[in-house]
């Protein structure tokens, strides 16, 4: 086998070794830690299997992070970090039968963790984000209304003013924990059924991006149709210029002509190649004088849509 890196930091197993190593890492996560940090032996694994497997499959969990419109700002998983610094997966996921009461309480499985139900709180990069007290989430207590622990502080439960990339507020968040039916019921994307432990509201690769940068109807949807079909501009980038020759526009007839910057593009007859890359400099350098300018965090999305339970509606 060929390996990378610094000798010291190689570790050469044959494939045998290597289907050992995809074998433990299946049965962790299917067993997580219910078997209390003892291996199961391989009877024991058949008969957890057989046991919890079908429990897990019908009576699973989604929790997410959603904001007022119904975003799932925040699809959970299973190293997602509770309010209590526990992670998803040291939480009650797997229920005999779904409790009838809502909301869904995950309690903390951790000794000694009073956590009464999992809760979601954002990080700054690495770093915690404070409440308006000032305090960061380690000077909370884990059982709501999260009150400050810190000496003289007068702070009556967690409320931080960190804006999550919605641009809704953290505190206009909460965290919400639903079955399949209410999850279809929302428009949102369920996934397949798996027999891992604590996949949350884990149901693709898309669901490790903010819900802002997904398409799916868990996230932002689908952009607007002109976004799709806008012509090609200087201004675009040069990986999509490069096809602009080919971009087709309708005029005011409805004929087929090529578009402003595909006739742009093209070098005009006795042009020198220095005069051609000076024009097209120009043009664009005009063009960003001329446009309006662009909001901080461009949104390319049809600015009067609102999501609500998965599909897009218009303000009328």
């Amino acid at each position: 086998m060929a390996f990378r890196g610094a000798p010291e930091n190689r570790v050469p197993v044959d494939r045998n070794a290597a289907a050992g190593i995809d074998a433990y890492l299946e049965y962790s996560r299917i067993v997580g830690n219910d078997d209390n940090g003892i291996t199961f032996t391989p009877e024991e694994y058949e008969k957890y299997k057989r046991e919890v497997l079908p429990m897990r499959l019908k009576n699973r969990v989604y929790v997410s992070w959603v904001n007022p419109t119904g975003m799932d700002c925040v699809l959970i998983g299973p190293e997602t970090q509770c309010f209590c610094k526990h992670r998803y997966k040291q939480h009650q996921t797997d229920f005999k039968e779904l409790p009838n009461t809502r909301p869904i309480l995950l309690p903390c499985k951790e000794y000694g963790c009073p956590c009464a139900t999992f809760t979601y709180v954002p990080k700054n990069g690495s770093q915690s984000i404070r409440c308006g007290c000032k305090h960061v989430t380690d000077d909370h207590k884990v059982t709501r209304p999260f009150n400050c622990t810190k000496s003289g502080c007068k702070c009556t439960g967690f409320k931080s003013s960190y804006t999550c990339n919605c641009g809704e507020p953290c505190h206009a968040h909460y965290t919400l924990v639903e079955n399949k039916e209410e999850r279809e019921a929302r428009g949102h994307p369920v996934g397949q059924d798996v027999p891992y432990q604590a996949m949350g509201g884990i149901t693709g690769f898309s669901s490790l991006a903010d819900g802002y940068l997904r398409l799916d109807p868990s996230g932002r949807g689908r952009p607007d149709e002109s976004f799709f079909n806008q012509p090609i501009s200087s201004q675009d980038h040069p990986f999509l210029r490069q096809y602009a020759h080919a971009d087709m526009v309708k005029n005011a007839k409805g004929e087929l002509v090529p578009s402003k910057e595909a006739i742009s593009a093209q070098r005009k007859p006795g042009e020198s190649e220095l005069d051609y890359y000076e024009r097209r400099y120009q043009e664009r350098a005009k063009a960003e004088r001329t446009s309006k300018p662009k909001p901080i965090q461009s949104n390319p999305y049809d600015q009067n849509a609102k999501l609500a339970t998965g599909s897009r509606t218009y303000k009328k």
